[in-house]
């Protein structure tokens, strides 16, 4: 497994430990483990440039005790590699830390 960053067909942004599972050497789905809602807000500052993004980490479906989700293939749209600090902040999240940041 390795930690992907997916965007489902709902558009939402989902980090997780992903594994695609294959049938007869065809992909059929993916196995999400310890998957993670990523929201992330733009903030503007009105008197620069400057630019920062708020990102925030929630259990993908908050009420589940399952950390393992089996996602059929259509609903994902493309899995990526997250950026190095989003990366680390999920780390950090699944090891105790908070799981908040801004970049």
């Amino acid at each position: 497994m390795a930690t992907k960053l997916a965007l489902m067909q709902s558009h939402e942004q989902v980090i997780a430990d992903i594994k695609e599972l294959v049938d007869d050497g065809k992909p059929v789905g993916y196995l999400f483990k310890n998957p993670h809602r990523i929201s992330a807000e733009k903030d503007i500052l009105a008197e620069s440039e400057d630019r920062k993004i708020h990102v925030t980490l929630a259990p993908w479906i908050l009420l589940s005790a399952d950390s393992e989700v089996l996602i059929p293939k259509h609903q994902v749209i493309t899995i990526v590699e997250p950026i190095d600090s989003v990366k680390e902040m999920y780390s950090e999240k699944l090891n105790g830390s908070d799981g908040t940041s801004t970049d």
